[in-house]
C-alpha cells in the first residue's frame, strides 16, 4: 500500500498589541510545542475558529466559514474566507466584508449542493448564492438548538447534527429540513451519541458519526438504522465519504484521522492534527482539508 503523506506549514497573521498594564497575575512563560503529524498533513492559518469547510468545483476553491470574534458584543460579525489549493488566501472575507443584508452569527457546518453554500448557525439554516456570495435565505428550524453539522441533498432536502450536552440538558439529534422549508425530526436519541459529522454514502443513506463513542451509523432515509461501523477513536467529528464508499472519520478530541473502506476494519491515515474538525474532501487533488477550530487553521491531508 503506498504511503501517505502528511505536511505542515503554518502560517498566521500577526497583530501588534500595545500593553498599557502588567497582567493581574504573573504566571510562569511555557514555549509551545510543535506539532507531531505524520508526514502528509500541511496546516495554514488566518482563520477564527472555522469548524468546517467546503469544496467549490467550478472555481476550485476551499470555502471556510469562521465565527468572528466570540462573546458579548459579536453578534452577526461571522464571515466565510476563499481559500486556494495551495494554502493562500484567495478572499479573506468572501462572505462578511460588509454587513449590509446579511446576518451571520457563528457559522459551523457547511455544504455545498445546488450552486449554493449552505451553513448553519445557531438553530438556523442559511444559504448563499455559490458564485456572489449574496444570501439568498434562512429558516429557523422549531426544536433545534445549536447545530454542528448539516449536509444537503440534490433536492434541497437538508440534515442537521444536534450534538447536544454531555449532561442531557440538550438532547442529541438529527433533524431534517424538507424542500418547502418544513423540519422535523429524523433521530432522536439512542444509538446517537452526542452526533456531529454527517453524510450522504453512495446509495442516499445518511451516515453519522458521534463525539461520544467511535460508532458510524448508517439510517436509510427513514430513519431505520441499517448498519453500525467502528472508527479508531471516539471523540468524532468529521466525515467525509467518496464515490467508492469509503469513509473519512476525523476525531477533534484525538486528532486523527481513519479510513474505512466498505467491508474492511478501520485505518490510520493521519495524526497530530489539533482539534480535527468537519473535513471536506478536494477530488482533483484526493485531498482532505481538516480545519482545526481554536487552533485557527487548515490541514492538508494527502490520500494518494
Amino acid at each position: 500500500m503506498r504511503p501517505t503523506r502528511v505536511t505542515i506549514l503554518a502560517l498566521a497573521t500577526v497583530s501588534a498589541v500595545a500593553c498599557t498594564e502588567a497582567p493581574q497575575a504573573q504566571q510562569p512563560f511555557v514555549a509551545g510545542e510543535p506539532l507531531e503529524t505524520t508526514p502528509n498533513v500541511r496546516v495554514y492559518g488566518s482563520f477564527h475558529f472555522t469548524e468546517s469547510c467546503s469544496y467549490d468545483p467550478v472555481r476550485d476553491l476551499y470555502l471556510a466559514p469562521s465565527a468572528g470574534n466570540r462573546g458579548p458584543d459579536s453578534e452577526s460579525d461571522g464571515y466565510v474566507s476563499l481559500i486556494n489549493p495551495d494554502g493562500t488566501v484567495h478572499t479573506l472575507k468572501w462572505i462578511g466584508e460588509t454587513r449590509d443584508g446579511l446576518t451571520l452569527n457563528d457559522p459551523l457546518g457547511s455544504d455545498v449542493a445546488n450552486d449554493r453554500l449552505y451553513v448553519v448557525d445557531g438553530n438556523v439554516v442559511r444559504w448563499f448564492d455559490l458564485t456572489s456570495g449574496t444570501p439568498l435565505g434562512s429558516q429557523v428550524i422549531g426544536g433545534g438548538v445549536r447545530f454542528n453539522d448539516l449536509e444537503v441533498a440534490d433536492d434541497g432536502t437538508v440534515y442537521m447534527t444536534q450534538t447536544g450536552a454531555e449532561d442531557g440538558s440538550i438532547p442529541e439529534r438529527v433533524f431534517r429540513m424538507n424542500p418547502d422549508g418544513s423540519s422535523e425530526l429524523f433521530v432522536d436519541g439512542a444509538p446517537l451519541m452526542r452526533p456531529n459529522g454527517i453524510a450522504f454514502d453512495p446509495d442516499g443513506n445518511v451516515v453519522v458519526v458521534n463525539v461520544g463513542s467511535a460508532d458510524i451509523l448508517t439510517f436509510s432515509p427513514s430513519g431505520e438504522l441499517l448498519r453500525t461501523e467502528q472508527s479508531l477513536d471516539p471523540g468524532n467529528d468529521g466525515l467525509v465519504i467518496v464515490e467508492d464508499g469509503t469513509k473519512y472519520v476525523s476525531s477533534v478530541r484525538q486528532g486523527t484521522v481513519a479510513r474505512v473502506r466498505p467491508g474492511e476494519p478501520a485505518e490510520m491515515v493521519a495524526s497530530g492534527i489539533p482539534s480535527a474538525a468537519s473535513m471536506c474532501y478536494d477530488p482533483r487533488r484526493d485531498r482532505l482539508i481538516v480545519p482545526m477550530n481554536s487552533w485557527f487553521a487548515l490541514a492538508f491531508v494527502e490520500l494518494s
